[in-house]
């Protein structure tokens, strides 16, 4: 791809001087109606693009960058260790039969995993491409193969470190209603109010036996 540019940018050179090579130049690039020079450039640059490559090089583009050589060396050892682990079995082997392939690769596996998702963090913060951008087409597509084989094909599972995390917030929002209501309870029977009877005050009636009793 960098020969391909630096071939289109000595033509595209050529034509803007006025040397002797401009008419050469120039026919190259416009004498047909499709000027098929110049489309089929767009088409490489925008493949290019379209499939983030500059994102599994380093600055200068000169090779891969470390983080792709050691993504795709583990890609490597993960399915290495696929095939050896199902050397000898039959091909229509029911998942419940794959448990070689989950206890011995779920190291290997488990590093892929751990790498993909750095790599993806810090391509968000612009890691050695200095681009930050999904990661190139060549990673993701090795991980999608990856994951496919060890979910769908191997029926396999990695543990979940966020299950005590995931439970206890899962039992705080089951215990919210119940809070809520108790407290609710407990705020309006403090508040309710307790009606006394008064004594009552005795008849004229009465006063008037007691002072005729006494008189």
């Amino acid at each position: 791809y960098r020969r391909l540019l630096a071939q289109y940018g000595s033509i595209a050179r050529a034509v803007g001087n006025s040397s002797e090579s401009h008419n050469c130049a120039k026919s190259i690039l416009t004498s047909d109606r499709l000027q098929i020079v110049v489309t089929l450039s767009e088409f490489f640059n925008e493949t290019w693009e379209a499939a983030n490559c500059a994102n599994c090089l380093k600055n200068n583009s000169e090779g891969l960058s470390n983080s792709t050589e050691e993504f795709l060396d583990l890609f490597n050892k993960s399915l290495t260790c696929f095939e050896h682990n199902l050397q000898g079995q039959t091909v229509d082997l029911s998942p419940n039969n794959y448990t070689e392939v989950c206890k011995n690769c779920n190291e290997t596996y488990t590093r892929l995993n751990d790498l993909y998702n750095h790599l993806q963090r810090m391509n968000r913060q612009g890691g050695e491409s200095a681009h930050s951008a999904h990661l190139c087409i060549d990673v993701e597509d090795a991980m999608n193969i990856t994951r496919k084989l060890w979910s769908r094909t191997f029926n396999c599972s990695l543990p979940c470190s966020d299950t005590v995390p995931v439970i206890a917030v899962s039992s705080f929002i089951l215990f919210l209603p119940i809070v809520f209501y108790l407290s609710s309870f407990l705020h309006s029977k403090q508040k309710k109010r307790i009606l006394i009877l008064p004594k009552r005050i005795q008849s004229n009636a009465n006063l008037v036996n007691i002072q005729e009793k006494y008189s």
